[in-house]
């Protein structure tokens, strides 16, 4: 008897973020599979079974769900955010294609989520409006040599630059690293978001400079998305709030600018 594997996004906290499909997933589900901290956001119920683990057992916690799914049971995988970003959908699919034959059979679907760089972007106004990329600077699963090529490759190509997985007990100085990098081809007043835990009670999001951001590098966690802007990322001030921050579509020659010649 086959059951079925769904990988959910759950958004990046707020519950008015997941998506219906999302929640419809989860709550058919008869096993929730994921790291501790996002298994924990589904409630318990009778009938349910929840199998928490580790963040660094990605393939291993796939393999687990995918022999439930093979033994007949309805089986959520759950990330934070969107489970292709980072997260847990390439794990499972890693997972299917080493392993047995019969796990084929599983009807198996991705039912996507706010990510982080997205809840980010909203909350900040639209910098994510041209062109951008996300970049990991974990280095538990690639190099850090990969990590900073193609971290200098976006900088050199003018992207918007999110940086997921900045900083961690075990990695405290890469995002210093990274930023001194982005020193080295972006002006020191271009705008760098610091978004921390959007979308949840804890929530703070920070607009600085980048001279700013090397300085408060160590002030991120885990739950930190930091953005770096464009050459042509601008802020529109407002009275009594942080300034607007986004990217026209439109490229120009013009080097980082604030609108109203604010800095």
């Amino acid at each position: 008897m086959t059951g079925t594997l769904t990988i959910v996004g759950l958004g990046p906290g707020t519950p008015e973020w997941i998506t219906p499909a999302a929640q419809a997933a989860v709550d058919v589900a008869t096993d929730i599979v994921g790291y501790g901290p996002y298994v924990d956001r589904v409630p318990e119920r009778d009938g349910r079974t929840k199998h928490a683990s580790d963040n660094r057992v990605e393939v291993e916690r796939a393999s687990h769900a995918l022999r439930l799914a093979a033994q007949g049971r309805k089986v959520a995988v759950v990330s934070g955010g969107d489970p292709g970003v980072f997260a847990m959908a390439a794990a499972v699919f890693e997972a299917l294609e080493a392993g047995p034959t019969e796990w084929l059979a599983i009807p198996i679907a991705v039912e996507p989520g706010i990510t982080a760089m997205l809840a980010a972007a909203a909350r900040a106004g639209a910098p994510l409006g041209g062109d951008f990329c996300a970049i990991s600077l974990s280095d538990n699963l690639k190099p850090w040599e990969v990590v900073t090529r193609r971290l200098e490759a976006a900088l050199a190509a003018d992207f918007v630059i999110c940086l997921y997985n900045p900083i961690s007990k075990a990695r405290p100085w890469q995002l210093g690293a990274a930023l001194e990098l982005a020193v080295k081809q972006r002006e020191a007043a271009t705008p760098v978001l610091f978004a921390r835990a959007i979308g949840r009670p804890d929530e703070n999001l920070r607009v600085l400079t980048l001279a700013e951001a090397v300085a408060a590098a160590g002030t991120a966690d885990m739950a930190t998305l930091v953005m770096i802007g464009a050459s042509n990322t601008r802020l529109v001030a407002r009275e009594g709030g942080r300034p607007y921050v986004y990217t026209p579509r439109s490229v120009t020659k013009s080097p980082c600018a604030t609108s109203q010649g604010r800095t």
